[in-house]
């Protein structure tokens, strides 16, 4: 009896450590009309008007391999929940230290469904833009490689479950990353997300964050 209680006490805690945690402090934040919760206790934060700083915790991370199909959703998320149809961006600047550093820009309904628009340094050393959906696995997608630590990034959502990714390197012309079907589930939110897979932590700074009921009415036109 007691090898079993033993077993199932060692379980519960790695259960702990590698699945989303919700916490109850709610965040008000300029340009963003609705409320905003956590996912997973981030190692700081910090709101100073429509800017968002965000510090990830050594080891945080959100994705599940494909091959060895381990859920991994430790990294601190901030949420909120959107409108049916929006527009969602900002400039991301991320102090990166460690391989797989990013500042991310997700769409979260739980450790099984999500998607996520991330500007990570790679195992390159190179500082690229990077997209997951995660529908139980986690595809992983590199795109453009960025010359400086900070670009902009936009999530919008379409309507009837559908998304779009894009990135920017002055905020005006948007270069689209990802058109995607997620579904209609009540639970998905929209928001910012802070990594550090293989470091002790990553600090990301949102700013000019904006929101806005603005449908995207051409995802490939530059707009």
């Amino acid at each position: 009896m007691k090898k079993i209680l033993f077993f199932f006490l060692i379980l519960s805690q790695s259960t702990l450590f590698s699945s989303a945690q919700t916490l109850s402090n709610d965040v008000k934040m300029e340009g963003i009309p609705h409320k905003i919760s956590w996912i997973n206790r981030p190692l700081s934060y910090e709101v100073l008007g429509n800017t968002f700083v965000l510090t990830g915790d050594k080891g945080s991370r959100l994705f599940t391999d494909p091959q060895q199909k381990e859920i991994v959703d430790t990294a601190p998320i901030a949420l909120f929940k959107p409108d049916g149809k929006f527009q969602f961006y900002c400039k991301v600047k991320v102090d990166f230290k460690s391989v797989f550093d990013a500042g991310v820009l997700v769409v979260y309904s739980n450790s099984n469904l999500w998607a996520k628009l991330c500007f990570e340094y790679t195992p390159q050393f190179k500082y690229q833009v990077v997209s997951v959906v995660n529908k139980k696995y986690s595809d992983d997608n590199n795109h453009a490689f960025i010359e400086k630590d900070e670009v902009y990034l936009r999530i919008s959502g379409l309507g009837g479950g559908a998304y779009a990714f894009h990135y920017s390197l002055d905020g005006s012309y948007w270069n689209m990353v990802r058109y995607f079907y997620l579904g209609t589930d009540d639970s998905l939110k929209i928001g910012f997300l802070s990594q550090s897979p293989r470091g002790e932590s990553c600090k990301t700074v949102f700013s000019e964050v904006k929101y806005s009921t603005t449908y995207l009415d051409d995802i490939r036109g530059g707009k």
